[in-house]
C-alpha cells in the first residue's frame, strides 16, 4: 500500500474520536447569548465620537458592566483619545459593598483608578470643584424600576450638576428589569419629596432611566436642565424581563440579589415604614416578612384567601442577623420571627403595590395592638398622606402616568 494513502487513513481515523458528550444538566447550564446590547455596549462599538478626545466624568457602581461583564472603567480606560478624570459612585458604594442607608467615603484609597467620589457621603450633589474641566458626564447605572431606588436621585442630582457646570449629560440605558409595561402605585405628592422619592411619579414607574431623564427634562423635575443624550440598548423592548435578554445579572445592591426580589420589592418595601421586619438581615430580604408577635399560619390563610393573582404566601420563622454589607441592625436583630415567604407563581399577573397593600391591611386587621406604621417614613415611600389604602385607584392613577410618560418612550 502506498505509505502516504496509509497515513491518510491513519489521519482519518484520528478524526473520528467522538467528542466527549454534554449531558443535558451541562447544557442548560451554558449561558445564552446576549439577545440585545446596554447603552455601554452601544457607546464603545458604535458610537466612540460621543467621547473621543474629551475629559469624562463616570456616574457608576458595580452594575456599570458591558455584555461580558467587564467593567466600563476598565473598557474606557483602555480607549485611546478619551481621557476619564473622575468616578462618581451611588448609595451602596462603587462595588456594591455597603448596606442601605451606611455612609460611603473613598478619600483617594483606590489607587488603581482615577479619583473616586461617593455621592453618598460627605455630598449627594457632584460639587463645582469635581465637575471642573469635565467635557462629559457618563451615568451607567442598572435601575431596578422602583421610586425609591436612590440611584434615579441621583441621577438627577447629577444631571443638575452638570448643566450648573455647562458639561453634557449621556445616559447609557440599560433595559427596566421588571419590564417597561406595568405602573403600580400613587404618584409622589412632592411635599413628601426626599431622596427616596424625587419625582412625581409612581412607585413603579415603567421607564428605562434614559426614559425617566427625558421626562425629569421634559417636566421640568429639576431646576436647571443639561444637554443630554442617551445611548439606546440595543434589542430591548418594553414585554422584556431582565432575564430574557441573557444580558447579565448583576444584583443592582445588597438586598436586590435576584430579579424575583426586584419583582416583589416595589409593594414589600413599604413594610420599612412598619415595625415589621421586611426581610433585611435574611438571605431573602423583601421576600420574607415578619415579627416575634405574629402567627405565621393564621397570617398565611388570611393573605392566601384573598386569591392575590400570581402570588402564593406560606408560614416561616427566621431570626434577622446583622449581615456585614447587606443590614445593620435589622428589626428585630437575633429575635425569632414569625412570619409570611412570599412566592411568585405568575409573574405577568403579580402586582407588587397592590400585594403590599393587601400584607399591610391584613397586619392592621389581625394585630391591631401590636402592628405600628411610621406616618413619616410612610409618606415618603407611599408618597401621600392618605394611608387608607382602600381609597387608592390603581386604574385612574396608573393610566393618568402611563399617557403622560408615553411621549418620553424611547423603546416599543
Amino acid at each position: 500500500m502506498n505509505r502516504y494513502f496509509f497515513s491518510f487513513i491513519i489521519l482519518i481515523a484520528g478524526c473520528t474520536t467522538p467528542p466527549p458528550s454534554i449531558s443535558p444538566s451541562e447544557l442548560n447550564t451554558i449561558p445564552s447569548p446576549p439577545k440585545g446590547k446596554v447603552g455601554l455596549d452601544v457607546l464603545l462599538e458604535e458610537r466612540q465620537d460621543l467621547i473621543i478626545g474629551k475629559t469624562i466624568g463616570l456616574v457608576t457602581n458595580h452594575t456599570g458592566v458591558d455584555q461580558n461583564g467587564t467593567p466600563n472603567y476598565d473598557r474606557i480606560l483602555e480607549m485611546n483619545g478619551v481621557d476619564l478624570k473622575i468616578i462618581f459612585s451611588p448609595e451602596h458604594g462603587l462595588f456594591g459593598e455597603s448596606a442601605a442607608g451606611k455612609k460611603v467615603y473613598y478619600n483617594g484609597q483606590i489607587k488603581t483608578l482615577p479619583t473616586v467620589v461617593s455621592l453618598y457621603g460627605n455630598n449627594r450633589k457632584p460639587t463645582p470643584e469635581q465637575m471642573r474641566g469635565l467635557d462629559v458626564i457618563l451615568y451607567d447605572i442598572q435601575d431596578v424600576g422602583a421610586r425609591f431606588y436612590t440611584y434615579i436621585s441621583t441621577m438627577g442630582l447629577v444631571m443638575e450638576a452638570a448643566a450648573e457646570s455647562g458639561v453634557e449629560v449621556i445616559i447609557l440605558d440599560r433595559p427596566n428589569p421588571i419590564t417597561g409595561t406595568k405602573v403600580e402605585g400613587p404618584i409622589l405628592d412632592l411635599t413628601h419629596q426626599s431622596f427616596v422619592g424625587k419625582y412625581p411619579i409612581p412607585i413603579r414607574y415603567g421607564l428605562t432611566a434614559g426614559e425617566l431623564a427625558q421626562m425629569i427634562i421634559g417636566e421640568k423635575w429639576i431646576n436647571n436642565i443639561p444637554g443630554i443624550d442617551v445611548v439606546l440598548a440595543d434589542g430591548w423592548n418594553r414585554t422584556q424581563w431582565q432575564d430574557e435578554t441573557h444580558l447579565p445579572w448583576v444584583k443592582p445592591s445588597p438586598n436586590i440579589p435576584d430579579i424575583e426580589t426586584a419583582i416583589i420589592y416595589p409593594g414589600m418595601c413599604l413594610l420599612e415604614a412598619t415595625n415589621v421586619n421586611e426581610g433585611r438581615g435574611t438571605q431573602k430580604p423583601f421576600k420574607r416578612f415578619g415579627a416575634p408577635w405574629i402567627l405565621k399560619e393564621n397570617l398565611a390563610e388570611s393573605l392566601n384567601n384573598n386569591h392575590l393573582p400570581g402570588v402564593r404566601f406560606t408560614a416561616v420563622s427566621f431570626i434577622p442577623t446583622d449581615l456585614e454589607g447587606m443590614a445593620n441592625n435589622p428589626k428585630y436583630e437575633n429575635q425569632v420571627c414569625h412570619g409570611i415567604e412570599i412566592q411568585i407563581t405568575d409573574r405577568n399577573t403579580y402586582n407588587s403595590v397592590a400585594t403590599g397593600i393587601t400584607v399591610i391591611e391584613t397586619l392592621q386587621k389581625l394585630y391591631p395592638n401590636e402592628f405600628e406604621i411610621k406616618t413619616s417614613g410612610m409618606n415618603r415611600l407611599w408618597g401621600i398622606n392618605d394611608h387608607d389604602f382602600s381609597n387608592y385607584n390603581e386604574g385612574k392613577e396608573s393610566q393618568y402616568f402611563k399617557k403622560k410618560a408615553e411621549g418620553y418612550y424611547l423603546y416599543e
